[in-house]
């Protein structure tokens, strides 16, 4: 008679072979002879738009950086077309996959080099204001949790479709603040996996 297979969580995870460049302490691709699929920087060199950095903390509910999380990132390109078969519309940026993935370090602390997106359609063809959806993967949890980054400097986020449709005082916890690091805008956008002022998590 067959037994049923014990569930599992969904980390901690390899960084072999999930994110061999990753910003831990050692390097996987130091020791092993690997390409990695994805990493943190999604900027190709057709890519047009506004280059942008993202980064921020995973944190647990007490506060505390998650050191073993891996984060997946998936958007839209400048022109707010997405590199999928279902988007028939034009891409100049053919070589811009807008999928990323980065790995925390001992301060939980992760980043993405991308492109802004442009806005892309929503439900019922409602313009969605720019977002980019982020997956992630940690110790203790049996799946996976999606949420969203918006952009702190985006007028369209008080129409989104998506957006509004969170409690209005929660939605800040969907919101990356950008700063200036000369040229560079960079978003801060920190995750809190529970506890107080948790993030917002979509059911997908």
């Amino acid at each position: 008679m067959s037994e049923i297979t014990p569930s599992q969580t969904v980390g901690p995870f390899f960084a072999y072979g999930l994110a061999p460049h990753s910003r831990c302490d050692w390097k996987p691709s130091d020791v092993y002879d690997w390409k990695e699929t994805a990493g943190a920087n999604l900027v190709t060199p057709d890519a047009s738009g506004t280059k942008i950095r993202i980064e921020g903390q995973v944190l647990d509910g007490d506060g505390l950086p998650i050191n073993d999380a891996m984060l997946e990132i998936w958007q839209a390109d400048a022109q707010g077309r997405y590199a999928h078969p279902r988007d028939s519309g034009t891409r100049p940026n053919t070589k811009f996959m807008g999928f990323g993935r980065s790995a925390t370090d001992k301060s939980g602390t992760y980043s993405f080099d991308t492109i802004k997106p442009g806005s892309v359609p929503g439900p019922n063809g409602k313009a969605q204001a720019p977002h980019i959806v982020f997956c992630i993967f940690s110790r203790g949890m049996l799946r996976q949790i999606h949420t969203r980054l918006y952009f702190s400097d985006e007028a369209a986020n008080a129409s989104d479709p998506i957006l509004t449709l969170v409690p209005a005082d929660r939605r800040g916890t969907l919101v990356a603040h950008k700063e200036m690091r000369g040229e560079l805008p960079v978003y801060r956008f920190d995750i809190r996996v529970q506890g107080e002022n948790e993030t917002v998590f979509f059911d997908i």
